[in-house]
C-alpha cells in the first residue's frame, strides 16, 4: 500500500508541476528553428507568423535558421530538445513527410519524436525560368526536352524536396527527361536561374513570388489544381494538358514529443488566433500561401497520410539519399 501511495503521490506531483508550468508558460524566449536558409518560403512564413504571435501575446519568439541535410538537421535539433515548449520547428512537407522514405536512416521519426501543434499554411509550387529565357511556355520546355533528352537543367531547393519530386512527377506525365541540379536552399538557386546558368527552377510560390513580380523570373505554370490568386495569368499544369496534376507544400509548427498537452494547447490557440488576423492572412496570401490553422490532431493526420502519399512518389522516382 505504501508503494502504491508513493506512486500515486508522484503522479499527482508530476501533473501539478505540468499544470503549473503551463500556467506560467512562457517565462523565457521561444526559439523557432527554421531548417532551411534565410530567404526561402519556410523562413518567410516562420518570421511572419512568429512576429504576429509575438505582437498579440507579448511573447518573445526568436527565429533560428538551421539548414542542412534537406531540413533534417534543424528538425533533429528540435526532436532532441527538452520537451518544454521553448524549442519549436516550422516543418514542411519535405522534412516531415518525404524524408521518412527518402533517407534510409533518418535521425528522427516524424510521428514519434515530434508533437504537431498547428498546420500554418499550404502553397502550390511554380515552375520558372529567367526573364530572358527562350522558354515562353511550358510547351516550349516539353518540346525542347523531347528533342534533346537530359540537355535541359532544372534546379530544386534540394534532393527529395517537394519541388524535386513534383518535377519528377511532371517529367513522368510529360514523358520527358530533365537534368536535376539540387541546391542547398533557395538563395544560390535563384541567383543561378536569374542569371540563366540554370534553365528551370521549381519551388514554392512564397519563395519565388517577389522575383516574378520584379520581372526577374518568368512563371511558366503552377502545380495546384486551380490558378493562384497572386499569379492569375499563370496557367496550371492541369489546364496545359496534364489532367489530375496537383501538388503543393505545407508548413506547420511542431514541438518535441512529450511536450505537455497544456503547452501544446496554449501554443495551438495562439497560433490559430494569429492566423485569423486579417493582416497576417493577407500577408501570407500575398506571398502565395493559403492560411490554414486547425487542431494538433488534424495536423498529425496530414503528416501520417502524406508520409504514405509521398513515399509512393519517392519509390517510383527512385530517389534516395544515403
Amino acid at each position: 500500500m505504501n508503494s502504491l501511495c508513493r506512486a500515486l503521490l508522484a503522479i499527482g506531483v508530476a501533473l501539478a508541476a505540468a499544470g503549473a508550468s503551463a500556467q506560467t508558460y512562457p517565462s523565457k524566449p521561444i526559439r523557432v528553428i527554421v531548417p532551411f536558409p534565410p530567404g526561402g518560403g519556410t523562413d518567410i512564413i516562420a518570421r511572419d507568423v512568429s512576429q504576429k504571435v509575438a505582437a498579440l501575446t507579448g511573447w518573445t519568439l526568436v527565429v533560428d535558421n538551421r539548414p542542412g541535410a534537406g531540413g533534417n538537421l534543424g528538425v533533429e535539433a528540435v526532436a532532441k530538445s527538452p520537451p518544454d515548449g521553448y524549442t519549436l520547428v516550422l516543418g514542411q512537407t519535405s522534412n516531415m513527410a518525404i524524408n521518412a522514405t527518402l533517407y534510409p536512416k533518418l535521425p528522427y521519426d516524424p510521428q514519434k519524436d515530434l508533437a504537431p501543434i498547428v498546420l500554418v499554411a499550404q502553397a502550390p509550387l511554380v515552375l520558372v525560368t529567367a526573364a530572358g529565357s527562350p522558354f515562353k511556355t511550358l510547351d516550349d520546355v516539353v518540346k525542347a526536352a523531347k528533342s534533346k533528352p537530359g540537355a535541359i537543367n532544372f534546379a530544386s531547393p534540394g534532393n527529395g524536396t517537394v519541388a524535386h519530386l513534383t518535377s519528377e512527377l511532371f517529367q513522368k506525365a510529360a514523358a520527358i527527361k530533365l537534368q536535376h541540379i539540387p541546391y542547398k536552399g533557395a538563395a544560390q538557386a535563384l541567383t543561378d536561374v536569374i542569371s540563366g546558368s540554370v534553365e528551370l527552377y521549381m519551388s514554392s510560390v512564397p519563395t519565388l513570388l517577389a522575383q516574378i513580380r520584379q520581372g526577374k523570373l518568368r512563371a511558366l505554370a503552377v502545380t495546384s489544381a486551380k490558378r493562384v490568386d497572386d499569379l492569375p495569368d499563370v496557367p496550371t499544369i492541369q489546364e496545359l494538358g496534364y489532367p489530375g496534376f496537383d501538388a503543393s507544400t505545407w508548413f506547420g509548427f511542431l514541438a518535441p514529443a512529450g511536450t505537455p498537452n497544456e503547452i501544446v494547447a496554449k501554443l495551438n490557440a495562439e497560433f490559430n488566433r494569429a492566423l485569423q488576423q486579417p493582416d497576417l492572412r493577407k500577408k501570407l496570401a500575398d506571398q502565395g500561401a493559403e492560411p490554414i490553422g486547425g487542431t494538433p490532431a488534424q495536423f498529425a493526420a496530414l503528416i501520417r497520410n502524406d508520409i504514405v502519399r509521398w513515399g509512393k512518389v519517392v519509390k517510383e522516382s527512385g530517389a534516395r539519399i544515403d
